[in-house]
């Protein structure tokens, strides 16, 4: 996450926190200038009323901008490190902010989630990557029969 971006999950979260403590923020972003999409997850799952709810109780944000309320689908954002480490063996995709190996963008199979870092399996070959150095990582979206 960007420092934007780090900014506005941060107000998201402290809006959400004694009204809606369930409810898990993944991301907020502004995808463009005057909209705000935020991605949230809670034990049960998300549902229409749950996304209108928390639509209401970000009041504060809709005044300032168009607002979606989300939830995080198959292709789930991963921001944080529990958030790694809870999907440790599945497969994710990761752009970085600059390149490692020459390369910014990865696919493969999350290995392992520390503090600092995520290991991944790029095509057989263990590469590390800073989280600091993260710039969108999200679930690799699996399909019947094969892998995306």
């Amino acid at each position: 996450m960007n420092a934007a971006e780090t900014k506005l999950t941060n107000e998201v979260e402290d809006l959400l926190s004694e009204r809606m403590p369930e409810v898990e923020v993944l991301l907020a972003e502004h995808p463009s200038p005057g909209l705000v999409r935020v991605y949230i997850d809670r034990e049960g799952g998300v549902d229409l009323e749950l996304c209108e709810a928390v639509t209401r109780a970000l009041a504060p944000i809709r005044q300032r901008y168009a607002l979606e309320v989300s939830s995080p689908g198959m292709d789930r954002p991963l921001t944080r490190p529990t958030h790694y480490r809870r999907f440790v063996g599945r497969r994710v995709t990761v752009t970085t902010s600059d390149p490692i190996g020459g390369r910014r963008n990865f696919r493969g199979g999350l290995v392992a989630a520390g503090e600092q870092d995520i290991e991944l399996d790029q095509d057989g070959q263990p590469v590390r990557i800073p989280y600091a150095r993260i710039r969108r990582s999200r679930l690799a979206v699996e399909h019947a029969g094969g892998q995306t």
